[in-house]
């Protein structure tokens, strides 16, 4: 691992991203995205089609950090303590011993986090939103690094459960991956023609250097103005026609948080209006529940939050 006791956090940012991106072809936004999450100390859903390289992306983060990296597939036959851990007892002590389960972690893979029953789902609300987990009456701490990636195919619906408003409000961000260029798949037939690159990938910073990174983000400067601005975008969710549901003061949070990071992501001391404009959607709109005639009549969240950054004057 190279030495990176003199970068900047916005350095050490931009050498995760570099290695990530070994493995993920034409995903620069995308990485982007998902680094301005980790360390603001969100949790991400990836919502997209199979085969876009979830699982890979996940994994490559998990590689360059050096952390560590568990994946749980989700499946309606998952129960709580597959995912949480349990309590066995020992015939030599005579004494219940817990043994963890794939939540005591640092990196945390939810794979098709729809399929699983939702009180399943719901063992990981306390996971996500306290970094603690109740067991046996008991609260254990999770590890001061702790981040969870979820993914969801957005088109497959049969034997899967949504998730519920509480669940998503829980993720600071929801993206998509999509799909890339006609020459970058081109080059992913390269890079795998005799391994994956993934097996390539090695720590390019420590988990020291993450924590350093993380605790830098509330060191950027966000001005009363932009503050404002923020909570006028996500107030505006719940008063506009067509929205059932608007977003809550955690995306206001969420959307705080990450801009902060984007801006530490380009070296910058205080955030801009571009930081969050270019976030915005992403934050806001699964927050969000349109009505059902808005959803008949094609308008969408992303939409609605597009919209309201178009008319809303921003801070100059």
């Amino acid at each position: 691992m190279s030495d990176t006791t003199r970068l900047s956090p916005g350095e050490i940012c931009k050498k995760i991203a570099e290695n990530i991106q070994k493995v993920m072809r034409g995903q620069s936004e995308a990485v982007r995205k998902l680094l301005a999450a980790f360390v603001s100390g969100g949790h991400v859903l990836l919502e997209d089609y199979p085969g876009t390289g979830k699982t890979t992306l996940a994994k490559a983060l998990a590689r360059s950090t050096d952390a560590q990296f568990k994946r749980i597939q989700f499946t309606p036959d998952l129960l709580p303590s597959d995912i949480l851990g349990v309590s066995i007892f020992d015939q030599k002590d005579q004494e219940f011993h817990f043994h963890e389960g794939p939540v005591f972690t640092n990196i945390l893979l939810a794979d098709e986090i729809n399929r699983a029953s939702p009180r399943t789902q719901s063992a990981l609300l306390e996971a996500m939103a306290e970094a603690q987990v109740s067991i046996d009456g008991k609260l254990r701490p999770l590890e001061s690094l702790f981040f969870v990636i979820a993914t969801q195919n957005p088109v497959e619906s049969r034997g899967t459960y949504p998730l519920p408003e509480a669940q998503m409000d829980r993720f600071a961000i929801r993206f998509r991956l999509g799909y890339v260029s006609r020459e970058e798949e081109m080059a992913i037939l390269s890079d795998q023609r005799k391994h994956h690159p993934i097996n390539d990938i090695s720590p390019c910073v420590s988990m020291e250097d993450v924590l350093a990174v993380k605790d830098s983000v509330t060191e950027v400067r966000i001005s009363d103005e932009l503050r404002r601005y923020i909570v006028d975008i996500v107030r505006a969710t719940r008063s506009l026609p067509g929205v059932a549901l608007g977003a809550s003061p955690r995306a206001s949070l969420a959307l705080m948080k990450t801009s902060q990071a984007l801006a530490l992501l380009d070296n910058s001391e205080f955030v801009t209006p571009d930081h969050i404009r270019e976030i915005a959607v992403e934050i806001i709109a699964h927050r969000m529940v349109m009505d059902s005639e808005a959803r008949f009549s094609g308008r969408t969240a992303e939409g609605v939050v597009e919209e309201i950054l178009k008319t809303l004057p921003a801070p100059t």
